[in-house]
Parts: structure tokens; C-alpha cells; sequence
């Protein structure tokens, strides 16, 4: 069964971040440091999913997606990371499960989407290697309480833009800028995936996921300085994070001038357990310049000729097509089946004057994507799932409130849903089912 979804993240829709026990996260800390997010917002209410998750799982009857990916916020079952569960917790995804379960939705549920309990990143946060240990302490608790429910796991998001946002260039909690310093935060968290895999198949879960941002790299140039300088780019966005879940090592990280000397004997191996998919999040590919001054080893050149979204990232629907197929290419029997876990854009949705909200940019957009995944798929690659990010417009990180990606527009004053036209658009389109073919 071709699993058709959308996608949503704890800490930007569920607000509630003081009730029934749950504990502060970094992206509880950093959104109330002033300056840290567009007009200081903050998730406190979000969308109110934890009050309002009945009205949203109607929304997605109404859609007709047979899968909804969510992530579990780790401070409501541990609040301070570790120690005992705070069962209050972990009743409300209970109630979840439950509630998709009984309308024939399959959960896939993500275990971390980067708020890491406050306690813990007060105690090194991903730089320390116990955070790896927690994380799959708290896996076996989550695990314990939902996989006779749950088929479908994934173990991180993201945990690219994790490293990077969080910890090497301070744009994301916990607000870190430590550039190549933040990469033992790369090996930590694959650490904590390979201990939450084990934990995981040990619960009795089906599926078992790690979902990674990834980005076709086009280097801006023959030149060979821009073609290093793209290579270097992909190493560190790319197969990072790729190569020891699906190879079990490390790419060579000389570009950087630095090498991972937190891996321990064992680790790869833990790693690098066999995976039943794997998640991919695409939004748009990068194009890579020589480095114009002292410091990393490239230079985002930009891509230009194409259709931008309000948040300024280029429309290329082939680019996923062309991730996909160099995944095939590159790792080959090595890629297990793929599930993309996140496609979608933002746009300046505004409701007309009869409330509606006709977003035909965002109906442009997933109809090229959904054909380009189609095309892949045409082209051999194991597709088997599509996830739209977002069901609602929702928190986004450190734009707060500014970046719409939602099938479902929430005014987040009144909190009232209103689906889009690209919702009901959706919802026609899982109707006619995933085909794949070189030409639609």
C-alpha cells in the first residue's frame, strides 16, 4: 500500500508547553530569548493541537490520506530527558494513535524533531554522547507504550539541519555557533539513531526510518575550485548523515580539515543496522561556488530562472527526480525502499473575501513534485510513500508565524481551521493514486 500523508512536528503545532507535566525544551528556552525568532513568537499556543487534535484528524478523514506523520514531543514523556515517564505524556499521543487508528489512518510517528529537553542540552546536548543514551532510553518508553499500534518509526528528522542550524551556525535552538565544532553533534545523533533502531526492534516495531534532509548539489561551474567546492558541500549535507546509515562509515571529511575522533569502536556498527526505508525530505537543490574568503569550503551560489516560494527557495520539481535517482545511483541495493517524509512549500496564503483560500502556487508545486517522484520511481527507484509538509500552517521555527506551509490555513488568533485549495485538490489527487511512468 502506497502510504499518501501529510506531516507536522510537535513543538509547531501542539502548544500546551506547561500542561500535564511536560518539560521545557531548547525551543522553549530559545524563542523567549529575545531576538532569536521573527517578531518574537513563539510556539506556546502553536495551533493547539493538544486540545484540538480531534478537529485536525477530521481534517485529515476529509483529505483522505491513509498515513499521518507526527512527531512525540520527548520533554511531555521525560521532561527533564531521563528518568522516570511522565505517563500524562504519554496518554495524549495514546488518545492519538488511537483516534488514527480508528479512522483507518496508519501513525508514523517521528521520535525526535529537534526539541531536545532543556535538561539535557544543559548537560552538552547532542555534543555529549550520553544524550545518545537517553534518546534511546526515552525510544524504549515511547516504543513500550505504541508499537502494537504503530507500524512506521523514525528515529530523527533532520538531523542535517539539526547540526547545522543548532549547533554550527546558531540560527535554530540551542542557538550554538560553532561551525566544524558542531560536528560531533552529526555523530551523536546517528549514535542515538543506531541505539533507538535496537531499542526500537526489540519493542516489536514494524517499520523502522531515519528521515534525512537531503539536496542535489550542481556545482556553479566546471571550474574544478567550484567542483571540490561542491563535492565538499555534499559530503557535509548529504552523505554525512547517508553514508554511515547506509555504508557504515564515514565520508572523508578533509575538505574540512578536521576528522570525527568522538567515533568509538562500534558505533558504525550500531549505525549502520539494516533500515526497512528510508525518509526524504526535499524542498529545492543547491547550487555550489569555491569559497569567496577563510572559513568553510564553499559558497551557496544560489539558483536562479526558476519560481521562488514566500520563503525565497527555488521551484525546481525535477530536483527531486534527480535526488532520488543519484540516491539509486550512489548507494544502490544498499537504499532500502524510500519514503518522501516532507515535500511542500510556503506561500503568502491570504483568505479572500469569501474566506477561501486559493493557493494555486502551492497546487503547482506538489503536482510537479508528485510527477517528479513518479518519474523516479519509473526510473527504478523504490518509492513508497509521500508525505505533504504541512497539514496545518504551523509554528516555523525561527520565522515564527510568517511562513505558511499548511493544506489547512489557521488563523491563529481564533485558531479556526479553513482547508485550501490545494487541500481539496490533495485530496482528488491520492484518489488517482501513485503511477508511476516517465510520462504522466
Amino acid at each position: 500500500m502506497f502510504l499518501w500523508g501529510t506531516a507536522t512536528a510537535s513543538y509547531q503545532i501542539e502548544g500546551a508547553v506547561t500542561e500535564d507535566g511536560r518539560g521545557p525544551s531548547v525551543w522553549d528556552t530559545f524563542a523567549h530569548e529575545p531576538g532569536r525568532v521573527r517578531d518574537g513568537h513563539t510556539g506556546d499556543v502553536a495551533c493547539d493541537h493538544y486540545h484540538r487534535w480531534p478537529e485536525d484528524l477530521a481534517l485529515m478523514t476529509g483529505l483522505g490520506v491513509n498515513s499521518y506523520r507526527f512527531s512525540v514531543a520527548w520533554p511531555r514523556v521525560q521532561p527533564d530527558g531521563r528518568g522516570p515517564v511522565n505517563q500524562a505524556g504519554l496518554d495524549f499521543y495514546d488518545r492519538l494513535v488511537d483516534g488514527l487508528c480508528e479512522r483507518d489512518v496508519v501513525p508514523a510517528v517521528t521520535l525526535f524533531h529537534w526539541d531536545l529537553p532543556q535538561a539535557l542540552e544543559d548537560a552538552g546536548g547532542w555534543l555529549s554522547r550520553d544524550t545518545a543514551h537517553r534518546f534511546a532510553e526515552y525510544t524504549a518508553a515511547v516504543a513500550d507504550r505504541l508499537a502494537d499500534r504503530v507500524p512506521m518509526w523514525i528515529t530523527l528528522n533532520e538531523p542535517f539541519v539539526h547540526m547545522a542550524y543548532g549547533y554550527a551556525m546558531g540560527i535554530h535552538a540551542p542557538g550554538k555557533a560553532l561551525l566544524t565544532g558542531a560536528l560531533p553533534a552529526a555523530h551523536h545523533q546517528l549514535l542515538g539513531h543506531g541505539l533507538a533502531v535496537a531499542a526500537l526492534r526489540a519493542g516489536g516495531a514494524e517499520r523502522v526510518l531515519i528521515t534525512n534532509n537531503c539536496t542535489p548539489v550542481r556545482p556553479a561551474s566546471d571550474d574544478p575550485a567550484d567542483l571540490a567546492a561542491a563535492d565538499a558541500y555534499d559530503i557535509l549535507h548529504n552523505r554525512l548523515f547517508n553514508d554511515p546509515v547506509l555504508l557504515g562509515r564515514y565520508p572523508d571529511l578533509a575538505p574540512y580539515g578536521t576528522t570525527l575522533d568522538c567515533v568509538r569502536d562500534g558505533d558504525l556498527d550500531l549505525i549502520s543496522a539494516p533500515l526497512d526505508g528510508l525518509g526524504i525530505n526535499y524542498y529545492n537543490p543547491t547550487r555550489i561556488a569555491a569559497p569567496t574568503g577563510e572559513g568553510l569550503p564553499f559558497t551557496d551560489a544560489g539558483i536562479t530562472g526558476y519560481p521562488v516560494t514566500a520563503f525565497g527557495w527555488p521551484v525546481v520539481p525535477d530536483g527531486l527526480r534527480e535526488l532520488l535517482t543519484g540516491l539509486r545511483a550512489r548507494y544502490g541495493d544498499a537504499l532500502p525502499p524510500v519514503y518522501i517524509t516532507e515535500n511542500g512549500c510556503s506561500q503568502p496564503d491570504e483568505a479572500g473575501p469569501d474566506g477561501n483560500v486559493d493557493d494555486q502556487a502551492r497546487i503547482a508545486y506538489l503536482d510537479g513534485h508528485i510527477r517528479a517522484a513518479e518519474q523516479a520511481a519509473a526510473e527504478g527507484v523504490d518509492v513508497r510513500g509521500y508525505y505533504v509538509w504541512s497539514l496545518l500552517d504551523n509554528f516555523e521555527w525561527a520565522e515564527g508565524y510568517h511562513q505558511r506551509f499548511g493544506l489547512v490555513h489557521v488563523d491563529f488568533a481564533t485558531q479556526r481551521r479553513t482547508p485550501k485549495a490545494s487541500y481539496h485538490w490533495f485530496r482528488k489527487r491520492v484518489e488517482e493514486g501513485f503511477a508511476p511512468t516517465a510520462e504522466r
